[in-house]
């Protein structure tokens, strides 16, 4: 994306709560070719529109955003860039297309990591790049040049993994969605940042935005509470250590759920400022719900909530 659409002086303008990669990739090349990055609460349309610049050429987000699940307003940003000749670039992989479609809202190009969802069981490693002919003909151009090829065994486990992608996300936002409720009641949770709460800022946005009835993805995050032993650091990873059927790793989307420390994981390349301007803290746990037996998942990770 970046090598097709932006160029020596021009803007890039990004929400704060990204995948630290991401990041990381802005910042430390994009800046070194010229690009110009800057960052803004994703949340916030007043400070989307005052950080545009002339040369502002892409509007980059992530809805929801890795690992707060916070939620963009694609409508208002899609208004935004066509006012000021802007490419509206969102990642959509943990929504999907099953349950948001960003080009109906007005986006102009849409991310997915197909390693995530799209798969669906995590076996195989894919992105994809969508939009019209004219913008992928210059990302194709980008991707014939580089050698950024998928295999052909790789695609095809993606196509199989399509057939599923509705009935999959329903059955993820189901047990999503209790998952949340439990984590919301547990006395030594402090707070759990997932959209489909419906106390959560963004819940009203997100009900108009996803299209599937009780959709709201699987991937939440949650903050735990110190203990007279411990700081929220170590409490986060008492949760995380003393899951048994829950997967510690960073990657998500999967059949079975997973749970990671963005703080020690995903973000751990990002300044402490970063992180805390991100709203990654220590005592934050990232989970991707799967499709066990919702009772399972409750279950395991009440064995550290439990025992904080």
């Amino acid at each position: 994306m970046c090598l097709a659409y932006l160029k020596a002086g021009d803007h890039l303008l990004a929400a704060n709560q990204l995948f630290g990669s991401s990041i990381g990739l802005f910042n430390n090349y994009m800046a070194k070719f010229g690009v110009e990055v800057s960052y803004v609460d994703c949340f916030d349309n007043e400070a989307w529109a005052n950080a545009v610049q002339p040369n502002t050429k892409v509007i980059y987000c992530e809805s929801p955003s890795n690992p707060l699940a916070q939620i963009c307003d694609i409508g208002y940003l899609s208004t935004l860039c066509k006012a000021n000749d802007i490419l509206l670039v969102v990642d959509n992989c943990f929504a999907t297309p099953a349950l948001q479609r960003p080009l109906d809202l007005g986006a102009d190009v849409v991310i997915h990591s197909a390693t995530k969802y799209l798969d669906g069981q995590g076996r195989v490693l894919g992105g994809a790049l969508v939009g019209s002919d004219k913008l992928m003909q210059e990302a194709f151009t980008v991707v014939r040049s580089g050698g950024i090829s998928m295999s052909p065994f790789n695609a095809w486990v993606f196509t199989k993994g399509l057939e599923t992608l509705k009935l999959r996300m329903q059955a993820h936002c189901n047990n999503a969605n209790q998952v949340a409720e439990f984590l919301v009641n547990h006395p030594n949770v402090s707070t759990v940042h997932f959209s489909g709460l419906s106390d959560h800022p963004a819940h009203e946005l997100a009900t108009r935005q996803h299209h599937m009835k009780d959709g709201y993805g699987a991937i939440m995050g949650f903050e735990v509470k110190a203990s007279d032993s411990r700081d929220t650091k170590e409490a986060a990873w008492h949760v995380i250590d003393s899951t048994q059927m829950v997967s510690i790793t960073n990657n998500l989307g999967d059949a079975k759920t997973t749970i990671t420390h963005p703080a020690t994981t995903t973000h751990f390349r990002l300044t402490p400022e970063a992180r805390a301007e991100a709203g990654v803290k220590d005592g934050l746990i990232r989970l991707s719900v799967g499709l066990e037996d919702v009772e399972d998942i409750i279950k395991d990770l009440a064995r550290g909530l439990d025992s904080l």
